[in-house]
């Protein structure tokens, strides 16, 4: 049984930001709208305590391979049309997952 994560990672970059509480409020509805619009956990990685960065990350794990990938670059398209920041540099990768020896041999 196999099963694919993918991992996406976005530097976002918005050096205009005055104070953590303004960038705070460009970023955590961005990341609520991703998480409510689609299937993935996300969360902001890191930079929290900088003004004019921070690092926001999202995965999702499924069976089909190519269902992850294009959650993913879709999730991954709507981060950089959020006009609050510029993206300045984004990792993705998908994984296969061997779920042999997780799932129970009464399950196969």
């Amino acid at each position: 049984m196999k099963a694919y994560l993918g991992i996406y990672t976005a530097r976002l970059e918005m050096p205009w930001v005055k104070s953590l509480k303004e960038k705070r409020a460009l970023i955590k509805p961005t990341i609520e709208r991703l998480r409510s619009r689609f299937p993935v956990s996300a969360a902001r990685l890191a930079g929290q305590d900088d003004h004019g960065w921070e690092v926001v990350g999202f995965s999702l794990i499924g069976y089909d391979g190519v269902w992850v990938e294009t959650v993913l670059r879709q999730a991954a398209d709507f981060i950089a049309a959020q006009a609050e920041y510029v993206v300045t540099d984004v990792s993705w990768s998908i994984e296969e997952v061997n779920l042999e020896d997780l799932v129970p041999t009464w399950a196969h």
